[in-house]
């Protein structure tokens, strides 16, 4: 194993911008670059669990699967190219035909297997146009178990189409027995219709100074969510990047604390992240060193702030309840001291 990638990050070729005064996404200078660069871990011989744990590994996939240990994921979370020409910071990826793509998929799935404990689940994005060939490589690799759907509510639209506004993430796992903690993902909702028994009081909700609501079982649509952007303190310039709040839902619900989270398309770090801040270990994979190094920087921001923008008080919220959440953790402050929350009260609009 090499102690960093084979070249040091190009300043020059950083994505160095003037940002407003308010902009809030998480930047590189040329010295942090350096810094986080030492940080970065390069395979060339077989490693074990302690030697990648806690590491991002800045390598090709195929180049660094053959060297890592078997057996050691409890949860892998893949956010691969969507069949898309896609520019990512130093690389690019170009649409494939169907049935090329089906197979890159393929291949990359079938190589990876070997990490995985035998009661590991996977989830695997996609959007509409990859979502198929998903399916179609997950069901010769994984039992496959569901499909979510997520509202990705970004952009202006077409003028001649349907805005494309949602994602698909496949859940799969490798045998009949696996990890789902139902009671950890749940979702607050503001009660519209609220039902009361015969002396008045609420059934399956919960009247408080702030309003009722009720805590839902997690569906396969979710629609709570909002893309990063600018203003959110998480945000970054990777062109794909996913929510925390997205990634924390998979990472609460398919393991436990002290589990292995793995990312074998790692991006900006945020699996690696929110498995930090949840208290689980964690290993990444990524090709650009630049994002590679967000990913460090990131890593080191949640030793400082744990929170994770849209939860709160061990619950998920739906969209625009910053109110209802802040008065909520007004009232519990009030009525008995509170440790620090792994979760934040902080909403995106």
């Amino acid at each position: 194993m090499d102690e960093g990638p084979s070249k040091a990050a190009d300043p020059v070729a950083m994505n160095i911008k003037q940002r407003a005064p308010r902009n809030r996404t998480i930047t590189l200078s040329v010295a942090e670059a350096q810094e986080y660069h030492s940080r970065l871990l390069r395979l060339a011989q077989p490693a074990s669990p302690d030697d990648v744990l806690g590491r991002t590994v800045c390598q090709d996939l195929f180049e660094a699967i053959p060297h890592l240990p078997d057996g050691f994921v409890d949860l892998m979370i893949v956010d691969p190219p969507y069949n898309l020409d896609k520019s990512f910071n130093q690389s690019e990826f170009k649409s494939l035909p169907a049935h090329e793509y089906t197979a890159w998929i393929e291949r990359w799935m079938l190589a990876i297997h070997k990490v995985l404990r035998d009661d590991a689940s996977v989830y695997i994005c996609s959007d509409w146009r990859s979502s198929r060939a998903v399916q179609t490589a997950a069901e010769k690799c994984f039992v496959v178990r569901n499909r979510i759907t997520w509202e990705r509510e970004k952009g202006r639209g077409s003028l001649t189409n349907w805005k494309n506004c949602s994602e698909d993430i496949w859940f799969c796992t490798v045998g009949k027995q696996y990890t789902f903690n139902v009671d950890a993902v749940k979702l607050k909702r503001k009660v519209v219709a609220p039902y009361t028994d015969k002396h008045g009081d609420p059934k399956d909700w919960e009247r408080t100074a702030n309003g009722g609501f009720r805590l839902t079982h997690p569906s396969n649509l979710w629609t709570d969510l909002s893309v990063p952007f600018w203003s959110m303190p998480e945000n970054t310039d990777h062109p794909t990047q996913k929510p925390e709040k997205l990634i924390a839902k998979l990472v609460l619900a398919s393991s436990n604390p002290g589990d292995v989270v793995f990312d074998p398309f790692l991006g900006s770090g945020t699996t690696s992240v929110v498995a930090k801040k949840l208290g689980r270990r964690f290993c990444g994979i990524e090709v650009d060193q630049e994002y590679c190094c967000l990913a460090e920087k990131r890593l080191l921001l949640a030793d400082e702030n744990s929170a994770i923008q849209g939860c709160s008080d061990g619950v998920f919220w739906e969209r625009n309840t910053l109110g209802a959440q802040t008065k909520s953790r007004a009232s519990r402050k009030q009525e008995l001291p509170q440790p620090r929350s792994l979760f934040s009260d902080e909403e995106s609009a």
